[in-house]
């Protein structure tokens, strides 16, 4: 695996390599002492979640979780394509409220490295994408947020063209302007 850092420190860009043949292909996702050597994390996951998206154009996020349940993902995308973010919401940080965007697909098998401290999101650039991450910690309702997906401060190109589709939460989110971190 070769993991690249992002403009924002502590985010990494992960591409896995491919053993491929005329069955197909063999890839490994994730390796403990590996992850843990190139991300500084410990490599504890406990939970592993799993999305489908029927349409492209569909939006999920931007959300986070507060301390003590703040959560680190490791996201691919397992079937079609997104565009996943991460915003840095670490007050202090010298990328504070900056994002990163990455292309993850089941052709590219990339995936994308989220520490705790960053708001995440995605958007399906195609119909009928899965996306699996694992996740630091467990969900917790009384932590769970969201911050507006096209908040004006934070100017993500979702590469939507048309409607995005969105839950109610994800639709009346709080913009980031009027977002006091708790990282």
């Amino acid at each position: 695996m070769e993991f690249i850092e992002t403009a924002l420190k502590s985010v990494f860009l992960i591409k896995a390599r491919r053993y491929e043949d005329k069955r197909g292909f063999f890839s490994e996702t994730f390796k403990k002492k590996t992850f843990m050597a190139m991300t500084g994390h410990q490599g504890q996951f406990v939970q592993d979640n799993f999305s489908y998206s029927k349409r492209k154009g569909t939006v999920r996020g931007l959300h986070y979780q507060s301390p003590p349940k703040a959560q680190g993902k490791l996201v691919r995308c397992t079937r079609g394509k997104i565009l996943d973010v991460a915003v840095d919401a670490r007050k202090g940080s010298p990328t504070y409220g900056r994002h990163v965007c990455y292309e993850l697909s089941f052709e590219n098998g990339d995936q994308l490295w989220i520490p705790p401290g960053f708001l995440h999101g995605f958007s399906t650039l195609s119909d009928d994408s899965e996306v699996a991450y694992k996740c630091t910690e467990y969900y917790s309702p009384e932590c769970d947020s969201a911050i507006i997906w096209n908040d004006p401060m934070l100017n993500i190109d979702w590469k939507i063209n048309g409607e995005a589709f969105l839950s109610n939460k994800d639709a009346s989110a709080q913009r980031f302007e009027d977002f006091i971190s708790p990282f």
